[in-house]
């Protein structure tokens, strides 16, 4: 039986106190916003070049998981002579049963399907027998780099490859992350496919993911790839850094090619598309979860 210590600590203290809890012997501590559910719930996410000054919320939720009620209460203690007191308000303490936490974790990744034949089916699942039948499967486990096909953005572009990828157009995944995208349009016919990223780890973990998906696509570092056109290129990132990408993106485009981005909030595509003006006249293809998916052409006919 492990045990949870829930306190109310304002932004300034949040760091100091989350990482006083953990030396003292928290197992963990959690930072949620307090105000989660409520009118004053407050969005706290950032992009390169304009993440948050403070990781934290107004009103912070720390929650601590200790392995003894006895641990705890020493930690508690421990957090008034070290110049925390005052900055936080205890709320509770409560049991947590003790559990298969490997199973329940599993558990929040369930098969996703794209479409009528596109699944994303994680290593400990099986599709029924039904779902099986002509069905393209994706096998792949939730990991370092970004990309299950859960999130809003990879699901929008999962969806714009089902219903728009030709067999053999080529097809360049710019920021790749786990590779899903590029495994999927492999799988649904493309040809050559290429993966792009500037993480060491993602591109190893996209090759890896592509071996084991037996696909057919290659994976290279952005400091490695030498400058080959695509009929798709595809770019799921956020959108400052899809702002700054614009001309790179606009030249991986081959003549009468498509350019397909995500990872844009609906406040943020007006800006976007005017980034990419007048190379490529791009528009909202759909929306999902309060993401957008901008798709457009080299020719300037919409995507």
């Amino acid at each position: 039986m492990y045990v949870e210590l829930v306190l109310l600590i304002e932004a300034a203290r949040v760091s100091a106190v989350s990482d006083a809890l953990l030396d003292a012997g928290a197992l963990s501590a959690s930072i949620e916003d307090a105000d989660a559910g409520s009118a004053n719930e407050q969005a706290l996410f950032g992009e390169p070049g304009s993440e948050p000054a403070d990781a934290a919320w107004v009103s912070n939720r720390v929650v601590a998981l200790f392995a003894s009620e006895d641990e705890l209460k020493a930690a508690l203690d421990l957090l008034t002579p070290s110049g925390n007191a005052g900055s936080f308000k205890f709320v509770e303490t409560r049991s947590v049963a003790d559990a298969d936490w490997v199973r329940l974790t599993q558990a929040q990744f369930e098969p996703i399907c794209i479409g009528k034949r596109l699944w994303i089916v994680p290593s400990w699942h099986e599709l029924g027998p039904d779902q099986a039948r002509n069905a393209l499967q994706i096998r792949l486990d939730p990991g370092m780099a970004f990309g299950t096909g859960s999130h809003a953005t990879t699901h929008l572009c999962l969806a714009w490859l089902v219903e728009n990828l030709a067999p053999d157009q080529s097809l360049i995944d710019y920021g790749c992350g786990s590779g899903i995208l590029a495994i999927a349009a492999a799988k649904l016919g493309a040809r050559p496919v290429v993966g792009i990223d500037i993480d060491p780890q993602a591109v190893s973990a996209s090759r890896s993911n592509a071996r084991d998906n037996l696909c057919d696509a290659e994976f290279f570092l952005a400091s490695d790839y030498h400058a080959q056109q695509g009929d798709i290129v595809l770019a799921n990132i956020l959108s400052n850094p899809l702002k700054l990408l614009a001309p790179l993106l606009t030249a991986l485009v081959s003549p009468g090619g498509r350019l397909v981005l995500s990872g844009v909030l609906e406040r943020q595509a007006e800006e976007v598309i005017e980034a990419y003006r007048p190379g490529i006249e791009l528009s909202v293809w759909r929306a999902r979860d309060g993401w957008v998916c901008l798709a457009g052409s080299l020719a300037g006919k919409r995507a």
